[in-house]
């Protein structure tokens, strides 16, 4: 199933508001990308935020299940969500 830009973002700024809940991760989070809490709120109706928020909650496969436990979604919901937002397409190098 491959995802509108409309609907990844929906799943990004589901991927945010646990992330804002989420006292042990956010910090981690803001202190990688630079990032204040202002900026997050600021940035929520940005697809490239978004997708950066993506991309960082997709390095690691426990943060992916503890989102998507959460959220009802199925394991592999935030990198076909990636996908359709700006910088996620995939690179075929062939």
């Amino acid at each position: 199933m491959q995802f509108s830009a409309d609907q990844a973002e929906v799943i990004g700024l589901k991927a945010l508001a646990w992330l804002m809940t989420n006292d042990e991760l956010l910090p981690v989070f803001m202190g990688a990308t630079g990032a204040a809490e202002a900026d997050l709120r600021e940035n929520a109706g940005d697809p490239e935020f978004l997708g950066s928020l993506l991309d960082f909650l997709t390095m690691d496969d426990a943060w992916v299940v503890q989102f998507c436990e959460q959220a009802g979604l199925d394991y592999e919901v935030p990198m076909r969500a990636r996908m359709a937002l700006p910088g996620g397409a995939q690179v075929h190098w062939t």
